[in-house]
């Protein structure tokens, strides 16, 4: 058996790896004799066709994990005597071979060649990174499977200003876990572990919708579709840009020229992005706000149960916003 392992995401690559070798040492392997892990950059050629070629040692079944074999640029007569064994299909049948790869696409013909008879392994599996809807999806199982819950407010504040670094965002929510203790986390919990990211873009793109620019609107949503994000992403930052815009006006509206620092404490946003916002609140009333955001809250259920194209709705609900 052949398994592939690959993609940008060497987080949950990793862990999937890690699940799948414990698993085999408890089912097949207590003793651990029976289980080779290699990195091909390290090893030699010799070495490493030992352990492929070798049989169980008193039980039914061998793992022979091979990490980094595609980008190990100086092993190509190892890699070619790989390719060739699974192409003659010479490998023993008792062991399981599972190749790890992590980002990064392979130089050298062999390399190349290797790579696409792994990808067509009834079990190869792609770990792309993660964004928008799927990545607050996972973030929520996480913390759910750790015996923790998170606000949705606080989720929309990590998936907007972590990227897509897994690694990081597992240690967050490590962090963020045991800082509440079983409590929600909330925005300002992670505003404390997080600095804010200050994107003009989606100042822009609010500029536009106020401003009733539907062209520029489409353009600048499909410039965000260009950079790797998606409709759900780009629906999040506006339902936080307009919430950030209501609870601004809220303030406003009860009390004296609130100062910027205060605002920003009060809110638990960075400074930069309550003084980007504050141009914005002078262009809705309170009403006006609260209805926008009501619609938003309308589309949000319509996207996650709606069967319709979500580029679709997005255009169409974004070109009710720029003629309110």
């Amino acid at each position: 058996m052949i398994i592939f392992l690959h993609g940008s995401d060497t987080f949950r690559s990793r862990r999937q790896l890690k699940k799948m070798v414990d698993k085999f040492k408890v089912d097949r392997d207590p003793e651990g004799l029976n289980t080779a892990v290699l990195d091909c950059t390290k090893e030699e050629l010799p070495k490493v066709m030992e352990q492929i070629l070798a049989m169980p040692f008193l039980a039914e079944k061998r793992m022979v994990v091979l990490e980094n074999l595609l980008s190990a640029t100086k092993k190509g007569d190892l890699q070619e005597e790989i390719l060739k064994r699974i192409e003659e299909k010479t490998l023993p049948e008792e062991n399981v071979y599972v190749f790890w790869e992590s980002a990064g696409k392979p130089k050298t013909k062999v390399a190349k060649e290797l790579l696409a008879r792994l990808l067509k392994e009834k079990y190869a599996q792609e770990f792309a990174a993660l964004s928008g809807a799927q990545l607050s999806a996972w973030i929520s199982t996480e913390v759910k499977e750790k015996g923790g819950v998170i606000s949705n407010h606080a989720l929309q504040f990590l998936v907007g200003n972590t990227g897509s670094d897994m690694w990081l965002i597992n240690s967050l929510v490590e962090q963020l876990l045991a800082y509440r203790d079983g409590k929600e986390i909330i925005s300002e919990d992670v505003n404390l572990f997080v600095e804010e990211q200050s994107d003009d873009s989606i100042f822009n793109l609010v500029d536009a919708i106020v401003a009733h620019q539907p062209k520029i609107v489409y353009k600048m949503i499909r410039q965000q579709y260009k950079i790797g994000k998606d409709p759900h992403y780009v629906f999040t930052m506006l339902l936080r840009q307009f919430r950030i815009l209501l609870e601004l006006r809220d303030i406003y509206d009860r009390e004296d020229n609130p100062n910027s620092n205060a605002l920003a404490k009060e809110l638990g946003l960075h400074p930069f992005v309550v003084k980007k916002s504050l141009p914005f609140v002078k262009k809705y009333n309170l009403t006006e706000l609260k209805d926008i955001h009501r619609q938003l809250l309308d589309f949000d259920i319509k996207l996650k149960t709606g069967s319709n194209d979500p580029v679709l709705l997005l255009d169409i609900f974004v070109g009710g916003l720029c003629v309110v």
